[in-house]
C-alpha cells in the first residue's frame, strides 16, 4: 500500500478562521454582504478556497448563502436569541449535572481557581477579564462533563450568540448578578448536588438572556 501524505491545514480552513474572527469582532457586522471578489484579492487567493470557507461558516450559522443574491453575515433576531437561550439553558444545565457527577478533586480545584479569577475581575470592574473567566468556567464544566456531543452543540450555539450586537454584561448590575449565580453553581458542585447545579445553571443562562434584552432595549431607546 502506498502511503498518502497528510496535507497541512487546508487553505479554506485558515480563511474560514480569519473570516470567523472578523465576524465575531463585528468588523463584518450582521447583514453585511460578503464581497467575494474583494476578499479573494485581499487575501491573495482564488475564489475556490474562499467559497469553501463560506460553506463552513454557513454550516455554523454565521453566514447565510442566498441563491442569486450572494452571501451575507447572518442577522440574528430577538426571537432567534429567545430560542437559542432556551436550548442553551437545557444543554448547559445537563452539562452542570453531569459535571457534578463526574468531577474529581483536581477538577473541582481547577473550577475554584477559575472562579477566583471571576471574583477578582468583578472586584475591579474588569468586564473583559470577567467575560474571559466566565467563558473558561463554562468550558471547564463542559470538559469535565466529557460529553463531546454536548460540547459540540453548545460551542456552535455560542458562536451564533456572538452575532448579537449587544453584550449582557453591559446591563446595569449584571456583572454582580452573574457572579452571584456562579457562586451558586459552584456551591452546588461542591456539595455534589447534581439537580441543584442543573437548576442554577438554567437560571444563570436565563438571566443572561434577560440582561441581553435590557441592553438591546436601552440602545433602541437611545437611538
Amino acid at each position: 500500500m502506498t502511503a498518502t501524505r497528510i496535507a497541512p491545514l487546508a487553505l479554506y480552513q485558515e480563511v474560514a478562521e480569519r473570516l470567523r474572527q472578523r465576524i465575531f469582532s463585528h468588523e463584518l457586522p450582521p447583514g453585511t454582504w460578503v464581497d467575494e471578489q474583494a476578499l479573494a484579492e485581499q487575501y491573495g487567493i482564488s475564489r475556490t478556497p474562499l467559497r469553501e470557507a463560506l460553506k463552513v461558516l454557513a454550516s455554523e450559522g454565521l453566514v447565510t448563502l442566498k441563491p442569486r443574491r450572494g452571501c451575507y453575515v447572518t442577522e440574528i433576531s430577538e426571537r432567534d436569541l429567545d430560542e437559542i437561550f432556551t436550548v442553551m439553558a437545557l444543554l448547559e444545565g445537563q452539562c452542570a449535572r453531569e459535571t457534578t457527577q463526574r468531577a474529581n478533586e483536581a477538577d473541582i480545584a481547577r473550577l475554584k481557581r477559575i472562579h477566583a479569577d471571576l471574583e477578582r475581575a468583578a472586584q475591579t470592574g474588569d468586564i473583559n477579564g470577567f467575560f474571559e473567566a466566565n467563558q473558561a468556567f463554562h468550558h471547564g464544566l463542559q470538559e469535565i462533563a466529557d460529553n463531546r456531543w454536548l460540547l459540540q452543540v453548545i460551542t456552535d450555539l455560542r458562536k451564533v450568540i456572538k452575532l448579537s450586537r449587544h453584550h449582557s454584561l453591559f446591563s446595569e448590575g449584571r456583572l454582580e448578578q452573574s457572579l452571584a449565580e456562579h457562586r451558586a453553581i459552584l456551591d452546588a458542585l461542591l456539595s455534589r448536588d447534581a439537580v441543584g447545579a442543573e437548576l442554577r445553571m438554567r437560571e444563570h443562562i436565563g438571566s443572561g438572556r434577560t440582561a441581553l434584552a435590557r441592553v438591546a432595549e436601552a440602545k433602541n431607546r437611545a437611538a
